[in-house]
């Protein structure tokens, strides 16, 4: 009996034609997502029932959904954060959880950068005013020189201390996993969470959500932060208490934030959307042509490599 896999991803459509081939040539039958958007808990519970695999993106792998699972051995995740799935669910029932470090690293990081510098320069307001006819000069701020913390150094805050090169940047780190000898090698610092808020004038995030770190930024830790800083983040919106952000920000606490991530996406009702000094953008770190590609081919190696029943690279334990 061949093997029957879903596949969730909105964008994986856009390189299905490069990486489908790979599920037909194992004689998968692949089944895509027939609704052309995230999948609600209840549309995926009446998709996974016979399904052998799974590739995911945002779609929520619940228990509730799980429970429905009859054949499913993999869970493949299309990225790296894996906290719209069930871990503890899945592995109750044997059921392996795969994802894809690395692959969007560099789209992930870019977007960042280009995030800080639309808060600074402020290029959506001056964007907006110019197209409503206005011709505003507005006073913005440059980064060189600046003191940036980066919150998370995996792969994507790895990368965006190479893409920072030349900014003749003092950079200040925290992970709760430290990396001395990478440290050292690009001349940049760890130092505790309180001391990188204290002193940067650039905070980037780049973790992953757990129960560990939902709200690791509140009221608390934005009472550290120096004034007429900015906050970025492009992993995930559960990271930002999003109350505490907005009263920093509208009490002139922070100069601005750039959030590619919210708590609720869409945030329909976020009071962040009235806010001009916040930059927002759709969850689109990792929407690169580029990305998608190494997402999408690492995912669906991973799926094979189980249900083939050989052990996938990148397993998450």
């Amino acid at each position: 009996m061949a093997f029957k896999v879903l596949i969730t991803p909105r964008s994986f459509e856009t390189v299905k034609d490069k990486c489908i081939g790979l599920l037909e040539k194992e004689n998968f039958e692949v089944v895509m997502n027939p609704y052309g958007r995230v999948l609600t808990e209840e549309e995926l519970a009446g998709l996974i029932e016979e399904m052998d695999g799974i590739i995911v993106g945002i779609d929520p792998v619940t228990s509730k959904v799980l429970e429905k699972a009859k054949r499913l051995k993999v869970i493949s995740k299309y990225g790296v954060g894996v906290d719209n799935i069930d871990l503890e669910k899945a592995k109750e029932k044997g059921i392996l959880v795969t994802n894809t470090p690395g692959a969007n690293s560099n789209a992930v990081a870019e977007l960042t950068l280009g995030l800080i510098f639309t808060v600074l320069r402020k290029i959506n307001l001056s964007d907006r005013k110019t197209r409503e006819g206005s011709w505003e000069r507005f006073v913005g701020y440059e980064l060189s020189g600046k003191t940036l913390g980066i919150i998370g150094t995996g792969n994507i805050g790895r990368r965006l201390v190479k893409l920072l090169k030349g900014f003749d940047l003092r950079i200040l780190c925290y992970d709760k996993d430290l990396d001395l000898e990478w440290a050292a090698e690009e001349g940049i610092i760890y130092v505790s969470l309180e001391e990188l808020l204290k002193n940067s004038d650039v905070i980037s995030i780049h973790m992953p959500l757990t129960k560990e770190t939902y709200h690791f930024i509140s009221d608390k830790e934005l009472s550290f932060v120096k004034p007429g800083a900015v906050i970025i983040n492009t992993s995930r919106g559960g990271i930002i208490d999003e109350m505490a952000l907005y009263n920093a920000l509208k009490e002139g606490k922070l100069l601005g934030a750039g959030l590619d991530v919210f708590e609720k996406e869409p945030p329909i009702d976020s009071p962040l959307l009235n806010l001009e000094n916040v930059v927002m953008t759709s969850h689109i770190g990792a929407h690169t042509q580029e990305a998608t590609e190494n997402m999408a081919k690492m995912a669906v190696e991973n799926l094979i490599s189980v249900l083939k029943g050989e052990k996938p690279k990148f397993l998450v334990e």
